[in-house]
């Protein structure tokens, strides 16, 4: 009996030494059982060498699943601690914080903010935006007015929900940039309905009032009869003629304008007075007589 009494009162003594230093079994991440968690605390603490001989007795055996719950629950009290945790969460969180940088001419985009994918794309948006206003917005990533110009051109995008903004990256499209003759950047085109290309400037952040002025003058509705033009022909044409380009035009040939046909009817007479006859056979003789 008093060999029993002395092994419980070592357990409990070794429980409460256990709580103290639960925080130092910290230190070993990859754990399978309580027995090498012990073990690596036994380790830093010479005091509980002599207590680690409880751990292979039978009476022992029952409190493991208590010790498995209390580093558990401690476990969960220490946020601080997550590292420890599982390698999975952190190389998760890792993953969320290295993300992919969002590009600048992609960030504040409006709903009628979308990006032109290729010179079929762009007569196609043309042509299809009917009698809304759109505007061609030709843009650079390396150009620095272009990204200082960008958050007040979304600003006056989300200002006008009815105008369609299409914006060209310079660098992906630079040989459709040539054929449209866009040489300065930023550089900004104006089409609408049946009028086609109504401007077309080039402005910076300092100059922005030419923007302004432009989008107040054409944004008012118009009645624009017949079809949308969208590029003019010789756009069109300098497109179908880029061998960069897989983008294909077949001119529309212009109708010729029909003449009246030739009636059978006799063409009346020019009426002649006499005094006129008179004149010509007078300045007919004298100029004969010379």
């Amino acid at each position: 009996m008093a060999k029993v009494s002395n092994q419980i009162g070592l357990i409990s003594t070794w429980h409460d030494d256990v709580e103290q230093h639960l925080h130092k079994i910290f230190l070993c991440p990859k754990i399978l059982s309580y027995d090498s968690r012990v073990t690596c605390s036994v380790r830093r603490f010479p005091s509980l060498k002599l207590k680690s001989q409880v751990l292979r007795s039978p009476s022992f055996l029952s409190s493991e699943l208590y010790a498995k719950n209390l580093v558990s629950h401690e476990y969960a009290r220490r946020p601080g601690r997550g590292k420890f945790l599982s390698r999975s969460s952190s190389s998760a969180q890792m993953t969320l914080r290295i993300g992919k940088a969002q590009k600048w001419w992609e960030t504040g985009l409006k709903p009628n903010m979308r990006e032109v994918t290729s010179a079929q794309d762009l007569v196609d948006s043309l042509l299809n935006a009917g009698d809304k206003l759109v505007v061609v917005d030709f843009f650079s990533p390396g150009c620095g007015g272009c990204r200082a110009l960008h958050p007040k051109i979304c600003q006056l995008a989300e200002m006008n929900p009815d105008v369609l903004f299409l914006q060209v990256n310079y660098e992906e499209h630079k040989s459709m940039c040539y054929s449209l003759n866009v040489h300065v950047l930023p550089f900004f085109r104006f089409y609408r309905g049946a009028h086609g290309r109504l401007c077309s400037f080039s402005c910076t952040n300092s100059t922005i009032k030419k923007f302004k002025d432009a989008l107040a003058k054409h944004t008012p509705d118009r009645c624009s009869l017949g079809p949308t033009k969208g590029l003019e022909e010789k756009e069109l044409l300098a497109l179908s003629a880029n061998k960069d380009l897989s983008f294909t035009y077949t001119p529309k040939l212009d109708e010729a304008p029909a003449q009246p046909a030739p009636s059978s009817e006799p063409l009346p007479l020019a009426s002649v007075s006499p005094k006129s006859c008179e004149g010509d056979k007078e300045r007919s003789l004298s100029t004969a007589g010379r």
